[in-house]
Order: C-alpha cells, then sequence, then structure tokens
C-alpha cells in the first residue's frame, strides 16, 4: 500500500488493519511522552499524555477483536510505513527533550489526521460494525482534539521551554525519540 491514501481502493480489511496500526503506534508514541515528561500530578503533560496511551491501547484492541472476527488470521497488506499520511506524526517532529507545548502539537496534529482518516474512510465502509466502530472512533478523535486545544490555550509559557537531560554529553547529537 501507499501512504498516499486512495480511500475507494482500501479494502474492509485494508482499512481495519490501517485504523488498527494507527492506534497502536499512537499507543507508543503517547506511553513515550509520558515517559519523557514524567507524571507529577494529576493533569500534567505526563498524565495526560498517559490517559491518552490508554485510551489508543483500548481502540487498537477493538480494532484488532472486529478484524479476528470479521478476517480471522489472513495476513495483513498494510505496513507501518502507511500511517505516516494518515495519523502519525511528520518525520522528526517528535524530539527526545520537546517541551511539553511541543508534545502537545505533536499529539494535536496527530489527532487531527487521524479525524480525517475516519472520516475519509467512513464514506466508503459499508459493514454496519465497521461503520459504527469508525464513528465511535472518529467522535473520539474529535474530543482529543478539543481536549488538547483547550490544554494548550491554558498552557504557562514555561511550557514552551524544552526539557533537558543532565546525563547527556551537550557535544553528541540527540536522537529522535521515534527512532528507539
Amino acid at each position: 500500500m501507499s501512504t498516499r491514501l486512495d480511500f475507494s481502493k482500501l479494502s474492509l480489511m485494508d482499512a481495519l488493519d490501517l485504523a488498527t496500526v494507527i492506534e497502536l503506534e499512537a499507543h507508543k508514541r503517547y506511553t513515550q511522552f509520558a515517559d519523557q515528561l514524567g507524571i507529577r500530578d494529576a493533569g500534567d503533560a505526563g498524565s495526560v499524555f498517559q490517559s491518552m496511551a490508554v485510551n489508543e491501547s483500548k481502540h487498537g484492541e477493538q480494532l484488532a477483536e472486529r478484524r479476528l472476527a470479521l478476517f480471522g488470521d489472513k495476513p495483513p497488506k498494510v505496513k507501518i510505513d502507511d500511517i505516516f499520511d494518515v495519523e502519525a506524526p511528520d518525520f522528526g517532529a517528535p524530539s527526545r527533550y520537546m517541551s511539553p507545548l511541543k508534545a502537545y502539537y505533536v499529539a494535536l496534529s496527530s489527532e487531527k489526521k487521524a479525524f480525517e482518516f475516519y472520516d475519509q474512510a467512513l464514506r466508503y465502509v459499508n459493514q454496519p460494525d465497521v461503520k459504527a466502530l469508525f464513528e465511535e472512533l472518529r467522535e473520539e478523535e474529535a474530543e482529543h482534539v478539543a481536549m488538547l486545544e483547550e490544554i494548550i490555550a491554558k498552557l504557562p509559557p514555561s511550557a514552551s521551554i524544552d526539557l533537558e537531560d543532565e546525563d547527556d554529553d551537550p557535544n553528541q547529537p540527540v536522537r529522535n525519540s521515534m527512532e528507539s
């Protein structure tokens, strides 16, 4: 599959596989953000990202269950590279010690892409159970967008300051957190 999606040519199995990969990648990304930022208090950036990771994992499980029920263990044609135009952040957008504000903007961009994926896919999904699940997930993505926009609007100026790691050698280049 190409990363330039033609939704009219996307089979139901491919749509489910792509949606599953999207949600699993989002779970991994939000877990990395939570680990990177740390969780100090309920409602801080790390705890928000941890909560989002849990939600994305739940979405992935729902999609995988539906896919298994409809297609059994038939091998997927979708690859991880197929998600970069759908939800995954642009390559290089996440960085190891990015500020909470930057992390929220990466998440916001990804959630908007996910909403668009479900919105576009719904035009071609006719199977009632999958259509209902995609509608539910689209609405949850819209809720995530609204939540992130609200959080961003309330952030203090200090949220734009990149984090530092005392253990890092300042002469060594910083690796992209999505590389590991």
